[in-house]
């Protein structure tokens, strides 16, 4: 008898705290303006709930992560560049990289996602807008005011957009001024495997796989172009991916 009540109390604890969970996570976004685009702090809370509700979803898409590398990247802030094959690819990786707190440069319309779109905004993410040059060099500034403020990390898709044919596609290499302004390491990495998740899911686990392939230290980065620099983490993606 006393088990059942034990037992009874521990079922109880798990449906409050899921509850509680829930709560806090459907309500609290509610708080962050949509008007405001963009946020110069880094938000702890909100960071937290952007990773615990994407590890939840993780569990729940049965993924499976494989990581290889991470020991190249540095101690400080630096700039992230990854080849983007699936939608799932930033949203599964702000988790894999959480802790480096990593901010991506995203398109403006992930900015509009239900909750989501609210929590990326007090997490430090940009929005860019390609068509507009005067603005996407406003992004770049912003991006390297966060850097240098120690706020956050940032990430980019040099490729500007998803290869739907899996293909590596031309690079806007104007991404890497980001780096050479705020003098930090580029961080080389690719992604495979968030493509399958739609055809796999909920049958057959996924597997996905993170590497670090390089990182490019400042003395590089400074010494470079913009355009040598996405020449060669191109190459070193080609490689990875194609080889």
């Amino acid at each position: 008898m006393i088990l059942k009540w034990i037992l009874l109390g521990i079922l109880f604890a798990v449906l409050a705290v899921v509850v509680i969970y829930l709560a806090i996570w459907l309500i609290t976004p509610m708080f962050i303006s949509k008007k405001v685009m963009t946020y110069d702090h880094n938000s702890r809370f909100y960071r937290w709930l952007l990773y615990s509700s994407t590890g939840i979803a993780c569990r729940i898409l049965r993924l499976k992560i494989h990581t290889s590398g991470f020991e190249k990247i540095p101690s400080g802030r630096f700039l992230l560049v990854c080849n983007h094959r699936s939608n799932f690819d930033p949203i599964i990786s702000w988790y894999v990289y959480r802790k480096y707190d990593l901010a991506f440069i995203s398109k403006p319309e992930n900015f509009n996602v239900f909750l989501y779109g609210r929590i990326i905004r007090k997490c430090c993410f940009l929005p860019i807008d390609r068509s507009n040059p005067r603005n996407s060099m406003k992004t770049i500034i912003d991006a390297v005011d966060l850097i240098k403020r120690d706020e956050v990390s940032i990430a980019v898709y040099p490729e500007g957009t998803r290869s739907k044919k899996l293909k590596l596609l031309k690079f806007h290499n104007g991404m890497f001024k980001i780096a050479q302004k705020a003098k930090v390491p580029v961080v080389v990495t690719t992604i495979k495997g968030g493509e399958d998740i739609k055809g796999n899911y909920p049958f057959k686990r996924t597997h996905l796989y993170f590497d670090v392939l390089e990182c490019f230290d400042i003395n590089k980065v400074t010494s470079l172009s913009s355009e040598e620099l996405g020449e060669e983490a191109r190459n070193l993606m080609l490689a990875k991916l194609e080889g």
